[in-house]
């Protein structure tokens, strides 16, 4: 890791990259901690410290939500628009085929995503406020008042999305996973003096036991994050009729990324907060389906565990369907003279490969839902009860930090391999 960094200053063009994306991180940073008027600050707090919930929210929001600022939104919205498009090119053939034009589709879909983060900014801006109006922290607000605090959280709901484009444009990592990464690690602070606390007052053996389970799942999440199942591609011989064995398919365990952990983190919070509207209604029906929604959707219950860990399991298999597509891999093999010994080029490669895949995949997928859950499971048994970075955050910390690191190594073999074509 050290090594790549190292070689990666050494490089002027690669150098320059880090220092935009750092310098976009930290106007990030500022937009963060931009707070937003109108609102009781010490009640805000006390809500935060009494509500696992709105902690967890917050964590991943990178302190912003506590503070009511202008980035209290978030990614959020921009998370469920792209959820919901990559789920329409699954259904619809028109996107589907969008999907398969390169460039010009992303392009496409991109745009059709940002264009659904809108009206998904307008309503989750002014479902918080609603929240936060519930609870009483706003007072004597006029219509302008609510519109121009609902118009700050959409612009800084874009201003990230807009910055998270501009980080990705560095190729050296996916700027949307890299701006929730450094939101999480943001937190380390409060969530270190909160471990210390709790190790003050509590059992140290269980204290340790729950570091000990923290270690593990970052060395298990680097395991899985790194391993690969390679697959042999031989090309034929024009001169003769044998082949040649000389290079690998390589197919990863956990080939969709941190994607899935981000979707599904965005997914397992709607109840909980379904559940706290439903409650405050005055019909006696909704408020008992919100008082149970709320119940057994806490971050510590089993319905959310299990939840969690399902969607996990799914999201994990979806965006590997999205990622990587068997049938245009096994055409591409055909069409360069390529093909997996013993496997019949085309149809047959295609099948292999989805049958290799669902399996290597179902492997990761398991793995990566019971790291999600196991800090859960951790605190329930040990008893320390900090929400640190948790499984989530371990996992989108690890992932994103590895990507980052695999797509500098990229672009250092890139920049070398043109030195040497020009010496």
């Amino acid at each position: 890791m050290f090594s790549t960094l190292k070689k990666s200053f050494q490089i002027k063009a690669i150098r320059k990259k880090i220092f935009i994306v750092l310098f976009i991180i930290l106007i990030s940073r500022i937009v963060a901690h931009i707070p937003l008027p109108g609102i009781d600050r010490e009640g805000l707090s006390s809500l935060f410290s009494s509500n696992q919930l709105l902690g967890l929210i917050d964590l991943f929001q990178g302190g912003s939500l506590s503070r009511f600022s202008l980035a209290s939104v978030g990614l959020s919205p921009y998370i469920t628009a792209s959820i919901v498009i990559q789920m329409l090119t699954m259904v619809i053939p028109s996107m589907e085929e969008l999907s398969k034009e390169g460039a010009y589709g992303y392009e496409k879909i991109n745009r059709y995503t940002k264009l659904l983060t809108l009206p998904l900014s307008l309503l989750q801006s002014f479902g918080l406020f609603i929240l936060f109006s519930k609870q009483g922290l706003f007072q004597s607000l006029g219509i302008l008042d609510i519109t121009t605090i609902i118009i700050a959280l959409v612009a800084g709901s874009f201003i990230l999305m807009w910055l998270g484009d501009l980080i990705t444009e560095q190729n050296i990592g996916q700027g949307i996973s890299i701006l929730i990464l450094v939101s999480i690690l943001s937190r380390l602070p409060s969530s270190f003096q909160s471990l210390l606390v709790a190790s003050q007052s509590g059992n140290i053996l269980n204290i340790l036991l729950f570091l000990v389970v923290s270690a593990a799942v970052v060395a298990g999440v680097v395991f899985v994050t790194d391993a690969v199942r390679k697959i042999q591609i031989a090309y034929a011989n024009a001169n003769t009729q044998n082949y040649q064995a000389d290079s690998y398919l390589p197919l990863r365990v956990n080939q969709a990324g941190v994607i899935p952990i981000i979707f599904a983190i965005s997914v397992v919070l709607i109840p909980s907060i379904l559940g706290g509207f439903l409650s405050q209604l005055s019909n006696n029906n909704f408020a008992n389906i919100g008082s149970f929604l709320t119940e057994n959707f806490r971050t510590d219950s089993l319905y959310y565990n299990v939840f969690y860990f399902v969607l996990v399991v799914i999201f994990t298999f979806f965006y590997t369907a999205v990622s990587f597509n068997p049938e245009k891999v096994a055409d591409d093999l055909k069409n360069r003279g390529g093909f997996i010994p013993g496997i019949r080029p085309g149809r047959a490669t295609e099948d292999y490969l989805n049958k290799i895949l669902t399996r290597i995949t179902l492997v990761g997928a398991l793995f990566l839902g019971i790291v999600a859950i196991l800090p859960s499971i951790a605190s329930v048994i040990t008893g320390v009860n900090v929400i640190t970075i948790g499984g989530t955050g371990v996992l989108i910390v690890v992932s994103v930090i590895i990507e980052m690191l695999k797509q500098l190594e990229s672009q250092i073999i890139m920049y070398e391999y043109d030195d040497i074509a020009l010496t």
